[in-house]
């Protein structure tokens, strides 16, 4: 007898089927409490036209192996006011300069402003200390020159023409004048010497090439005992250094060293008795440390001292100590600031940095001044155009100098530069004090300011 089939299903199967219409009937609820996303599915469909068929299907395999949708709440807008400036740091930077810069070079900003949006041009510092002396032919084979020598050759040629005018002086004046020439020689002696006799150091040799000539330097290379043969700077950067004048056995102080440029080129003149070169920044102060182990000898490396301590903070350490003191300042480095997004002081996170560095510039200098010995010499730098970081620093330290402790210090002239390195660099000619390198098309070094004060 033949069993009726059983219209029951089989076990297990009735519960299979009714986790699946429960499964349905909360889709369809959820369709009907937010009706927009099922509308929103049919117009991407529509949209997809006949691929949507197989884009259903990509969607509901999910997402690819190893891959997991971002959670909603880890989801965000970028946000341009909180995450990125709408303006570059080097165009707020060349929007500040043409304001404030206009007023200050006037006709010349146009020149200086293409100038430094050009390629900057670079000297070869030699390194006295290195082995090879194959490295000053070469250059001379590629049209450089050494413009401190060159500066040095006009300086004598000057003294030697103000010797003939006063022999000639001398040998036009009749026996009746001899009172006359007595009292002019008087004078002579009393006045300050020519401009152009003042000393040059010999012993830097810094090569550049002439006005208008782009050439590029080619890297520097290791002698047989593993130092550089030179140094790639702006060569206006020497001038400060020239401007300090140091002589036999000085004791010298780079109150702000890094990156080393400066400090090596104190080291070239081989007059320095002991060099302090300080930095407050370490990571600076490292790469001081290395520049100065590829170019000097260790022997020579022991006369210096590196440190880190905060300048303004000298005078406590070691005042009234050096007989010639560099303190070139932080400045808004203004080549550096329309041309590089990195380390931008015109950053908006650095808006209170940069309005302080006047402030910061006059109490580097102080530091400078105080660390000196009475009768050095202080010479104050910047790489920039602003006279509210260099002349007006200079003017207001000046006059705390003499107020608040005492001290005299002069302003010394220092215009004989223009006269003996007027062929290489373009100079500002109504800097009231001190002296300003501008850039320029034709010799596109700088800018570069610098003035040396005598603590009487």
């Amino acid at each position: 007898m033949l069993k009726r089939a059983s219209s029951r299903p089989a076990p297990g199967v009735s519960s299979r089927v009714a986790e699946r219409g429960r499964s349905r009937s909360r889709s369809r609820s959820r369709c009907r409490s937010r009706p927009g996303r099922r509308r929103s599915g049919a117009r991407v469909m529509a949209a997809l036209g006949g691929r949507g068929l197989a884009a259903a299907a990509l969607l509901r395999r999910g997402p690819a192996p190893g891959l997991r949708p971002v959670p909603r709440r880890f989801r965000y807008k970028e946000k341009w006011a909180a995450t990125a400036p709408r303006i570059p740091c080097t165009r707020l930077a060349l929007h500040h300069f043409d304001m404030s810069y206009s007023l200050q070079l006037k006709d010349l900003w146009p020149s200086v402003r293409a100038s430094l949006l050009c390629e900057q041009k670079y000297g070869a510092l030699l390194n006295n200390f290195s082995a090879d002396d194959y490295v000053t032919q070469e250059l001379e084979l590629m049209n450089a020159t050494d413009f401190v020598s060159e500066g040095s050759k006009k300086a004598q040629q000057g003294a030697a023409a103000e010797e003939v005018r006063r022999e000639e002086s001398r040998s036009q004046e009749g026996p009746g004048k001899v009172g006359t020439v007595m009292q002019t020689e008087t004078q002579a002696e009393r006045s300050p010497p020519p401009p152009l006799r003042a000393s040059i150091s010999s012993n830097i040799k810094c090569y550049t090439y002439p006005r208008g000539d782009i050439t590029r330097f080619r890297p520097a290379r290791r002698d047989s005992l593993g130092l550089l043969d030179y140094y790639l700077m702006d060569a206006a950067s020497l001038l400060p250094v020239l401007a300090l004048n140091v002589k036999e056995g000085d004791l010298v102080l780079d109150l702000c060293a890094a990156p080393g440029g400066k400090t090596l080129a104190l080291l070239q003149t081989g007059l320095c008795g002991h060099l302090a070169a300080n930095d407050v920044s370490i990571s600076r102060t490292k790469r001081l440390y290395s520049i100065l182990n590829s170019y000097i000898p260790r022997n020579i490396r022991e006369t210096v001292s590196i440190t880190s301590y905060d300048g303004r903070d000298w005078e406590q350490l070691e005042g009234g100590t050096f007989h010639k003191v560099l303190v070139d300042v932080p400045c808004t480095t203004d080549r550096h600031s329309v041309m590089e997004e990195e380390n931008n002081i015109f950053h908006k996170r650095r808006t209170k940095e940069r309005q302080m560095l006047p402030m910061l510039q006059l109490q580097l200098l102080m530091a400078g001044i105080l660390a000196t010995k009475p009768g050095g010499k202080v010479v104050y730098s910047t790489c920039s155009l602003s006279s509210l970081q260099n002349e007006c620093v200079i003017e207001r330290a000046v006059d705390i100098a003499e107020t608040q402790f005492n001290i005299s210090v002069h302003v010394e002239d220092l215009s004989h530069f223009r006269t003996l390195f007027q062929d290489t660099f373009s100079f500002f000619s109504d800097c009231r004090l001190g002296e300003l390198v501008l850039p320029h098309l034709t010799a596109n070094f700088g800018p570069m300011y610098f003035c040396r004060l005598h603590r009487v």
